[in-house]
């Protein structure tokens, strides 16, 4: 069970480390935790959408897709030019202790690869995820979030999480809350 333990503690550290790309962008901040949320949450949603889906693969994964960030920290687009993490190596003494080790070791290496539909959405997924926080950014005066954005909106593959990035860039960020108090 202290093994289980140290896996619990590691994932809550993902909510004191902070995703790095943010510096870039004059605006904002997210911890890696917030991020992974979020992308779970959209998979929620899109397995919803798409019932073709299996909805807890889709969701797995984006609960463990930056698990390797306990250890590694978050590498933005930037510093991966010039520095390299082993993800493989940090998921692997991450899980070596652990009975469903190897779930966790097949969830990132399928999200890694992208190949197939849960991977797929689930990287779209983890752009959405992103997608929203520009969105939040650029309704609220950062004015680098348009560039990022034209950026970002470009790595999606699927449909379905094209359909939801226009969505998205269709709404005000805090319209949800005006809905309903504003009548």
């Amino acid at each position: 069970m202290k093994q289980i333990a140290n896996l619990l503690f590691e994932a809550r550290i993902l909510k004191d480390l902070n995703r790095s790309g943010y510096a870039f962008l004059g605006g904002g901040k997210e911890s890696i935790a917030e991020h992974c949320f979020t992308t779970a949450f959209i998979c929620f949603t899109m397995a919803r959408m798409d019932p073709e889906a299996n909805g807890e693969r889709l969701m797995a994964m984006a609960l463990v897709h930056d698990m390797a960030e306990a250890r590694t920290g978050d590498f933005n687009y930037v510093q991966k030019h010039y520095s390299k993490t082993d993800e493989s190596k940090a998921i692997a003494h991450l899980t070596r202790d652990l009975p469903f080790g190897p779930d966790i070791i097949s969830l990132t290496s399928e999200f890694n690869l992208g190949e197939t539909k849960e991977a797929q959405l689930a990287r779209d997924a983890d752009q959405l995820s992103f997608i929203l926080e520009l969105k939040k950014l650029k309704d609220t005066g950062t004015v680098t979030a348009d560039k990022w954005l034209a950026v970002v909106l470009e790595r999606l593959k699927t449909d379905l999480g094209r359909q939801m990035a226009r969505s998205i860039m269709e709404t005000g960020w805090d319209e949800w809350w005006l809905c309903d108090y504003t009548e």
